[in-house]
C-alpha cells in the first residue's frame, strides 16, 4: 500500500505548501511567456509543480458566497450527497460559507464545471486528475487515507462464477466492460495493462463496452450482462457492504499493482484565505462526532477502511497515472 506522514503533521505541511505556492507564483510574468508545461493556456506553473499557479492579480481571485463541492461519479450521486452531509456541515463552520453538494453525472462534466468557474472543491478521481488538472486548474492537496496511512486501490477484471472465463486471455472474442475513457481502472490502465502484459486490444481481440460508472459495470457483471469488466475494487468492496451485490456473485481473475485513489482540491483562483481554509476543513473534519457516534463520511468509506485525510502532490502520487496515459498517448489537450 502506498504511505504517507501521519495527521499530527499535515495543518502545517497543508500551510508551508501553500505559502510557498504563494511565493512563488507572486512573481511577475508576462501571461503570454508564462511556464506552463502540459497547462492550459490560461494557466501558468512557474514553480513547475504540474499544478497551475494563484494568479498573481487579486481580480481574478474568486470569493463566492456558496461553495460548491463535487464527488468524483464513481457511483449513483444519492449515495455521496448523503455521505458527505456531515463534512459540508465542517466545511461551512470552518470556511463561514454556505456549501452546496454538486451531484455531477460523469466525469466531463466534473472537470467542464471547475473550468468555467460554477465548481470550486471537488473529489476527482484517479484517471481524471491528470485533465482536471491541466483542462480546469484543479490544485489537489489531500486524499482519503486508511487509519495507518496508507491509500489507494486496485484495478481488477472481474467476472462471474460459470462465465466460462478464469484467466484474462479467456477474455478474447468476448465483451469487457469499461466505465468511461476517463477512467483510470475503468479504462487507462486496464487498456495499457491487457495490452503490454498480455498483448490484447480493444476491437482487435475483444469486444469494448462502456457501462459510464463502476457500480454499473459491477452490478453488470454481477447480474451477468457483461461477462468481464475492469473496475476499482474499493467501489466493489463498498457495495459488498451496502448488500448492493453478494461477493459470490463476482471473482476476480485480474489485480493490478495499487494505484493512488480521489485527490480532493480546489480550482486554481479561489481566493487564497479561503483556499486555506477549505484544507483547514478536510484536516480537521472530526470522523466521529462529539457523542462519539461515527459521521456520515466515516459510515460510508469506512467500508472501504478508510478514516482520514492526509497530504499528497500531484507530482509525485500521479506520477504512475500520468505513465499510464503515455502509455495509452494520451493528449491532456483541453477542448
Amino acid at each position: 500500500m502506498m504511505k504517507n506522514p501521519k495527521p499530527l503533521k499535515m495543518l502545517k505541511l497543508f500551510s508551508a505548501a501553500f505559502a510557498a505556492s504563494l511565493l512563488i507564483s507572486s512573481s511577475a510574468f508576462a501571461a503570454e511567456d508564462c511556464p506552463r508545461g502540459d497547462l492550459d493556456e490560461r494557466y501558468c506553473d512557474a514553480d513547475e509543480d504540474l499544478i497551475a499557479d494563484v494568479p498573481t492579480d487579486e481580480s481574478k481571485w474568486l470569493d463566492p458566497d456558496t461553495l460548491i463541492f463535487a464527488y468524483t461519479p464513481v457511483e449513483d450521486p444519492a449515495v455521496y450527497k448523503k455521505a458527505w452531509a456531515d463534512f459540508i456541515t465542517h466545511m461551512e463552520k470552518t470556511t463561514g460559507k454556505k456549501v452546496m453538494f454538486f451531484p455531477v453525472q460523469s466525469n466531463a462534466a466534473e472537470i467542464e464545471a471547475m473550468r468555467s468557474g460554477r465548481l470550486h472543491v471537488a473529489g476527482f478521481n484517479t484517471g481524471s486528475n491528470p485533465l482536471a488538472v491541466n483542462c480546469a486548474g484543479f490544485r489537489p492537496f489531500t486524499i482519503m487515507a486508511k487509519e495507518d496511512g496508507s491509500f489507494g486501490y486496485e484495478m481488477e477484471i472481474i467476472t462471474y462464477p460459470g462465465s466460462g472465463i478464469e484467466k484474462v486471455e479467456d477474455i478474447k472474442g468476448k465483451t469487457l466492460a469499461f466505465t468511461s475513457p476517463t477512467s483510470n481502472s475503468g479504462f487507462k490502465a486496464p487498456s495499457a495493462i491487457l495490452k503490454s502484459e498480455f498483448n490484447m486490444i480493444a476491437e482487435k481481440d475483444f469486444t469494448p463496452a462502456f457501462s459510464g460508472k463502476h457500480d454499473n459495470s459491477i452490478l453488470g457483471v454481477a447480474n451477468k450482462d457483461y461477462p468481464a469488466a475492469s473496475i476499482a475494487n474499493s467501489v466493489r468492496d463498498r457495495m459488498v457492504k451496502r448488500d448492493v451485490i453478494k461477493a459470490d456473485q463476482i471473482k476476480t481473475i485480474y489485480k493490478s499493482q495499487t494505484f493512488p485513489t480521489t485527490a480532493f482540491g480546489h480550482v486554481y483562483n479561489l481566493k487564497p484565505e479561503l483556499a486555506e481554509k477549505v484544507k483547514e476543513s478536510f484536516i480537521s473534519f472530526p470522523w466521529d462526532k462529539a457523542d462519539g457516534t461515527p459521521s456520515s463520511l466515516k459510515v460510508e468509506f469506512s467500508k472501504s477502511k478508510e478514516g482520514q485525510f492526509i497530504p499528497i502532490t500531484y507530482q509525485k502520487e500521479w506520477s504512475v497515472i500520468r505513465s499510464i496515459d503515455k502509455a495509452n498517448d494520451v493528449s491532456y489537450a483541453c477542448k
